[in-house]
């Protein structure tokens, strides 16, 4: 009787231990903390080259939107925080600190042309300048805090004049042709595509 006892005291411990092994393996493993990327640049850079892009898209959104007021409201605020991007803070040679300097002087003057312009044309002809002058400063900087998109419409002008602009995400929506085109209405306002995505991110 005593080795039976002992038998089923065995046999319950050994059930017990493997209830508890398989509970062990089912579980999921926590994932892996992966390391934080760090920015090439530094954060005061970052920040301000964040704050003129962010007023970037909302001159491209209020050409979008064929909202003149809008669009000179928003030239405004993109010349003077581009003016304001610490480029003694970025990171490389003289020569591209200076590229870099270049580039964005076209950019807050075509945002004052922009400003100045007496009709949504002309606005729209700045806006092209001042954009490609922005997709090259891009490049230059080496900007790694998020993908930009480089959009295309082969008929932003005339219905037969190529124009770019940069995007945060590769849905099209075009400032050229916009919501209220004359001709079109919203009907092309998805016209264009991605040309490239520019991706400096530490992968």
């Amino acid at each position: 009787m005593k080795k039976v006892s002992i038998v089923i005291v065995v046999v319950v411990v050994a059930i017990a231990a493997w209830l508890v092994l398989r509970k062990k393996d089912s579980t999921p493993e926590a994932p892996k903390q992966q390391a934080l990327a760090i920015s090439k640049n530094s954060d005061a850079f970052n920040h301000g080259f964040n704050t003129m892009l962010e007023n970037y898209y909302s001159l491209k959104n209020a050409f979008v939107e064929w909202d003149t007021a809008s669009v000179m409201k928003a030239a405004a605020v993109l010349a003077a925080s581009t003016e304001k991007v610490p480029f003694s803070e970025l990171k490389g040679d003289t020569t591209i600190k200076e590229t870099a300097k270049t580039f964005a002087e076209s950019i807050a003057a075509e945002s004052n042309t922009i400003i100045g312009a007496p009709g949504i044309e002309e606005k729209r002809r700045a806006f092209y300048t001042l954009s490609e002058s922005l997709y090259n400063l891009v490049r230059t900087v080496h900007y790694d805090q998020t993908v930009i998109y480089h959009v295309s419409c082969p008929m932003a002008f005339n219905d037969s004049e190529e124009a770019s602009w940069i995007s945060g995400t590769n849905q099209v929506e075009n400032p050229y042709l916009g919501k209220k085109h004359p001709k079109y209405k919203g009907t092309m306002v998805e016209c264009g595509a991605v040309q490239d995505s520019i991706d400096f991110r530490q992968k």
